[in-house]
């Protein structure tokens, strides 16, 4: 009783809101960062000579280090403080942003973004897994919107400020812009942000997070490394081998832990299941499209830094508009409607993109993508709000981290599968005859290479095919997104629960829960805090 009671002021609390600015702050931080280096790709792989398999590493190695620690970052902030551990997160996110700045090797810069992957993996659970315990059922929306708004608002200013950077300074002035950011954050979170913790939660377990930052660094390597080393080579095929060892073995050792690290019971629901594979599939898709995009824009459109950045403002302008309306759709409709017409709208995008020919004017780009963020948004806000509403408050931090761990291995093998297959394309459909070797090769690694070559030999056919041949390669790449939006929605449509607040019956105060239902959770679940909270509020469970 006396945990319902704390539960329930800390929902009347007026800082709430106040604490509610300083994650939305951390939170923006981070999507500045996200964008603003996918817009440096192509820059990047000229000023450091970076292949394409360098650039997916270059980004892949934040988002795996970023996933794989997540889930220890949870616990660690359960045990110790959340805003403590937030801080601490900033804190290695600004060391890494700033070893980033000034690096001059692609491997350099693989090893700072690791660091800043870490950094990330502190704030973004940790600051999702407070907004149970600080909203209610009816405000928790709202605050949800507001942190996954906070990042997508960090996109578009981080292409726009990212290309006046480029275009002025060197490549690694795109890192030095996260310090003063980073910088507020901390702030922020010292000065508004209370401190909440749950020393009960499990502890650290150390072979679990080895097993899990290894299994999936084995996995990106061997999807990174198929187009250049062959996808049947022994590297590869021993990379996949192993992954899949690693991993089999961390969900055997998780399973059999009396209070494991990760809790595989919240995949056995399936309220939380499919809203989990509805965010990491919207994830997959935004990741492989920040990839490929700007390579397109800058390299075929011709668009500087700064063009390229307001030229994917429709993608985030898209994004943000049905983040806002999501909330009151999903609050008239129930969940399961909107995100899945957020994934059908996604697949409509993606196919729609695929027809992109060389002759296509920013018109046309400029449609889909917009459309593009209309689904995302729409898909991936209530699938967030809904898979954090199935966590019990007594362990939200763990839980939140394995949210956002599914969703950000999502990314990675987005970024891995979708820059994988066009690089593999672009090789295989790129004109090279008459060539010599080292110039074919180099052609080859990149688009950006193809056109240095054409015009240092003046070859202007050569940069024809190689424009021609990357469409191809991100036509297949949009094919792909569709298709996998397309069975998501199937999957949502026919497996996902759809609560609604539900008015009670006369002379009662609350719904009985139905106990043949297949998500009901069981006493230990019915006893948290967030249950006590969704029978008192007198609506259907939604957990």
């Amino acid at each position: 009783m006396a945990a319902v009671i704390q539960q329930n002021d800390a929902h009347t609390d007026p800082r709430r809101w106040w604490a509610l600015g300083a994650l939305v702050a951390s939170m923006l931080t981070l999507g500045f960062d996200l964008t603003i280096l996918n817009v440096a790709l192509p820059t990047m792989a000229t000023q450091l000579g970076a292949s394409t398999g360098e650039l997916q590493w270059i980004v892949d190695s934040y988002i795996v280090v970023f996933a794989a620690l997540m889930l220890p970052a949870g616990l660690l902030g359960d045990r110790f403080g959340r805003r403590r551990m937030l801080v601490v997160g900033l804190c290695v996110f600004l060391a890494g942003s700033l070893a980033g700045a000034l690096t001059d090797a692609p491997g350099l810069v693989v090893a700072a973004r690791s660091a800043m992957g870490l950094g990330a993996a502190l704030v973004i659970p940790l600051g999702l897994s407070v907004l149970p315990s600080m909203f209610g059922e009816e405000e928790r929306g709202k605050a949800v919107a507001a942190v996954t708004a906070s990042m997508a608002a960090g996109m578009p200013l981080g292409p726009l400020v990212g290309g006046l950077l480029l275009d002025h300074y060197w490549w690694g002035s795109i890192f030095l812009i996260n310090l003063p950011m980073a910088a507020a954050g901390i702030a922020a979170c010292l000065f508004l942000l209370p401190e909440s913790r749950d020393p009960s939660s499990p502890r650290v377990d150390a072979l679990s997070t080895a097993l899990s930052a290894l299994g999936l660094g084995a996995l990106v390597f061997g999807i990174i490394e198929g187009p250049t080393r062959g996808w049947t080579g022994p590297w590869v095929l021993g990379s996949f081998a192993l992954s899949a060892l690693l991993l089999t073995g961390l969900v055997a050792r998780e399973r059999r832990a009396a209070r494991p690290m990760l809790d595989l019971a919240l995949l056995g629901r399936r309220v939380f299941l499919f809203n989990v594979l509805a965010a990491a599939l919207g994830t997959f898709v935004l990741a492989g499209l920040l990839f490929v995009l700007p390579t397109y824009l800058q390299e075929i459109g011709g668009s500087d830094a700064f063009g390229t950045g307001l030229r994917l403002l429709p993608l985030m302008g898209g994004l943000l508009v049905s983040a806002r309306v999501s909330t009151p759709l999903v609050r008239r409709l129930g969940p399961r409607p909107v995100v899945g017409a957020g994934l059908v709208v996604l697949c409509f995008a993606a196919l729609l993109g695929a027809r992109t020919d060389p002759g296509s004017g920013y018109g046309f780009t400029a449609v889909w993508l917009t459309v593009a963020g209309l689904g995302f948004g729409l898909a991936m806000v209530p699938a967030m709000d809904a898979a954090l509403g199935g966590i019990p408050a007594d362990a939200a931090g763990s839980g939140s981290a394995l949210l956002m761990t599914l969703r950000q291995v999502g990314g990675a093998v987005g970024i891995a599968l979708l820059g994988s297959l066009v690089a593999d394309t672009y090789a295989a459909r790129l004109d090279t005859t008459g060539l010599p070797a080292p110039a074919a090769e180099a052609a080859r690694e990149s688009l950006s290479g193809a056109h240095a070559v054409a015009e240092r030999l003046g070859l202007p056919a050569l940069a024809r095919s190689a424009d021609a041949a990357y469409l191809d390669g991100m036509a297949l790449v949009l094919v792909v997104c569709g298709i996998a939006a397309l069975v998501t929605a199937a999957l949502v449509a026919l497996f996902l629960p759809n609560p609604r607040p539900a008015a009670p019956p006369a002379g009662r105060t609350a719904d009985v829960p139905d106990t043949t239902a297949p998500d009901r959770p069981g006493p230990e679940a019915e006893s948290s805090p967030a249950m006590a909270r969704a029978k008192g509020d007198g609506g259907q469970l939604t957990a």
